[in-house]
């Protein structure tokens, strides 16, 4: 099944926690601090595979999660750290943000990486912590907590040529005719139920990628029909063949219904170079009218083709036609990929609310870190964390709103009192 959108919720590995621990040895009565470090946690990535072609494997498996880093030992030992997680996406995969819907990436070359989540870095063991003040210090820090990020990706088909049409117009016809691609073909409107991609050899060193659009039918940028998801497909194409049914009532008046549909989703489709190419010209009543849809649409600045896909009549004619055209357009510039996810806002910044139960809550990106990585059953620690409070104005912002002494103040989860 072909799979152009997916929702999937990434997280990193969180770092390992720092190590409190002091030398022991034989004859050796008081050992210097040796707590190691911990490992870093995995970073998960996004990697273009160019085998793939559909987001189908996110179908039954939407949650990815990195390892954690593990914990430093003695002896100034550094836990291990995680391996990244590699997720493995098909060419043309647009990534964002599912919640603020911002984009983070466009991944279009083979091996091309994305990092959207990154894990957290080991926490520091007491070695770190010594001074001359304190040899003996029983402070360390946790690890950094992991991200977590839900991300939609969708997947606009990278080809070069995209076959455009009304239903049953023989697009799927077309590309079966020339190239390997085996669409399903029958003699009713919206038999291509999805978008079919194939490469026609022109000679030994010369290919062309065309991509077969589901038909389209007035209203299809609102998701009338088949709806817009398939619109984006050709996006991407440096040149359209807009195939016309030999057979349709009007022909012309299917062209410009298909051209509105275009500009109307995207303005840059309307623009794009088109082949007009009418079907079916093995049948004698479309070969009796061809003259006259030629004419029509010569005089609308087209250079019109008659073809036959089931006689494959003009076929190769057409494909060196697009060829050409397709050499003398630039591809489109992706989007410049982001090296890792980071929130816009300042991560100092924090802000202060007034709980229900009289209590005062938190919240803020670096306050809510340190609390996650601050060891509370060690005093060094805590005093610590109370240094950084002070030094993020989070002591002075909690008096001026009104905290009293014993009141409970809350950072994430965990439940502290507020001391003067």
């Amino acid at each position: 099944m072909f799979i152009d959108e997916a929702v999937i919720l990434v997280r990193s590995g969180k770092g390992g926690d720092g190590f409190v621990h002091f030398h022991r040895e034989k004859y050796v009565s008081r050992g210097g601090p040796d707590g190691g470090d911990g490992g870093r946690g995995g970073d998960v990535i996004l990697e273009v595979v160019a085998t793939l072609n559909t987001l189908g494997s996110f179908r039954h498996n939407a949650k990815y999660a990195a390892k954690d880093g593990v914990k430093g030992g003695v002896n100034n030992m550094t836990g291990r750290s995680a391996e990244d997680l590699v997720i493995p996406v098909p060419p043309g995969t647009i990534v964002y943000d599912h919640d603020s819907g911002e984009l983070l990436g466009d991944l279009v070359e083979p091996g091309q990486r994305l990092m959207v989540a990154k894990g957290g870095r080991g926490g520091r063991g007491n070695t770190h912590f010594v001074s001359s003040r304190n040899q003996a210090p029983r402070t360390a820090e946790k690890g950094e907590p992991e991200q977590e990020h839900t991300l939609r990706l969708e997947l606009k088909l990278i080809a070069d040529v995209g076959i455009v049409g009304v239903p049953n117009a023989g697009k799927s016809s077309l590309l079966a005719a020339v190239t390997n691609a085996r669409p399903k073909i029958a003699n009713y409107p919206f038999t291509t139920l999805e978008p079919n991609l194939g490469v026609a050899e022109l000679e030994i060193d010369r290919q062309l990628v065309l991509a077969d659009i589901p038909g389209l039918i007035e209203g299809a940028h609102m998701g009338v029909g088949l709806g817009d998801s398939f619109l984006r497909h050709i996006q991407r194409t440096r040149v359209l063949i807009h195939l016309l049914d030999g057979l349709s009532e009007d022909p012309l008046a299917d062209f410009s219904q298909i051209n509105s549909e275009l500009a109307l989703f995207d303005a840059n489709l309307a623009s794009k170079p088109q082949l007009v190419a009418l079907n079916k010209m093995d049948l004698p009543d479309v070969a009796a009218r061809w003259p006259e849809i030629q004419q029509e649409l010569e005089k609308r600045g087209y250079q019109a083709m008659a073809i036959s896909a089931v006689t494959h009549a003009n076929l190769q004619e057409l494909l060196w036609r697009a060829a050409k055209l397709v050499a003398e357009t630039p591809a489109p510039e992706p989007v410049v990929s982001l090296p890792v996810y980071r929130p816009q806002e300042d991560p100092r910044d924090f802000t202060i609310e007034r709980e229900s139960d009289g209590g005062w809550r938190i919240r803020g990106a670096s306050i809510e870190r340190a609390a996650a990585m601050t060891y509370w059953e060690f005093e060094g620690s805590v005093r610590r964390f109370q240094r950084l409070m002070d030094t993020l104005g989070v002591d002075a912002a909690l008096r001026q709103a009104g905290a009293q002494q014993g009141d409970t103040v809350y950072i994430a989860d965990f439940e502290l009192e507020y001391q003067e």
